[in-house]
């Protein structure tokens, strides 16, 4: 049985309360292929004023491929766009959203490591920084060098399987 104080609203149907409530109730967030459009013109974007005489002369808008937001591993991941530069090596961007700082660019060059069995992702901060990094990695043809005396350092991203993996 309902009880009589949740058959009536604590407030005028036509009240500033009952308006926000409305419009709260009917503003739904973007869907999947807007997250995906929106986070591929993020990217472009960024790319296009950050990285003016670099990437921006190579990468276009439609090179861009969003996804939408994900959750896994116990955290939620924003929308973001790829680019592939081929060699092995792709660009990730993604909006890093907080409460103190709103929206920050967050542009990340993945790179395959030089022992062949992963990926090293490099966050770029500017475009000298990324000139540099793309100077290191010109000797092994754009492969991140494995480092031999310490821990394997490629696991930051794992290697997407192969489609006989996926088979077996």
């Amino acid at each position: 049985m309902t009880s009589p104080l949740l058959r009536t609203l604590p407030y005028a149907s036509d009240s500033p309360l009952a308006v926000l409530l409305g419009i709260a109730a009917d503003v739904v967030g973007p869907d999947d292929d807007e997250q995906r459009e929106d986070a591929a013109t993020a990217a472009a974007h960024h790319v296009y004023y950050a990285y003016a005489s670099t990437l921006a002369r190579v990468v276009d808008a439609i090179d861009w491929q969003g996804y939408p937001a994900a959750t896994g591993d116990d955290r939620r991941h924003e929308p973001s766009a790829v680019a592939w530069l081929d060699g092995g090596a792709w660009l990730h961007h993604t909006l890093r959203i907080t409460e103190q700082d709103g929206a920050t660019d967050v542009l990340t060059l993945i790179v395959p490591c030089t022992c062949g069995h992963g990926y090293v992702d490099i966050t770029l901060d500017t475009e000298d920084a990324m000139v540099e990094i793309l100077t290191d990695l010109a000797p092994t043809h754009g492969r991140s060098p494995h480092l031999t005396d310490g821990p394997v350092d490629c696991g930051s991203v794992r290697a997407v399987p192969t489609l006989r993996q996926l088979c077996r």
